[in-house]
């Protein structure tokens, strides 16, 4: 890993400052595999369109995402690839950690 400078340690905290809300993951999930306009991640999310348009505007700001315009519509699609390799490693361990909560539950209530 390289040196972490006091500016580069700012850029890497807001980045997963903006990975730690729920709404931006189910964002990039949707995302993952195809292109989608606003309206699509509304949709897919439940969330009101200004609530998914304030995170995509984070999202895009900090290049996780791209945007471009088709017609009145925006579309979005991933601008990092690297982030699920992050939300991967991530995921894994907390999988692990719940299936082990689970056990616990489960042997708690015998």
């Amino acid at each position: 890993m390289a040196e972490l400078t006091p500016a580069l340690t700012e850029i890497v905290a807001e980045r997963f400052r903006a990975l730690g809300e729920p709404m931006r993951l189910r964002i990039l999930d949707a995302l993952r595999h195809r292109e989608r306009s606003v309206s699509e991640l509304v949709e897919l999310t439940g969330a009101g369109q200004a609530n998914v348009s304030k995170h995509l505007q984070l999202l895009h700001r900090l290049g996780f995402v791209t945007r471009r315009k088709e017609g009145t519509a925006t579309i979005y699609s991933i601008g990092d690839p690297a982030v699920f390799q992050l939300c991967d490693l991530v995921c894994g361990g907390a999988r692990a950690q719940l299936k082990e909560q689970q056990k616990i539950l489960q042997a708690g209530a015998r």
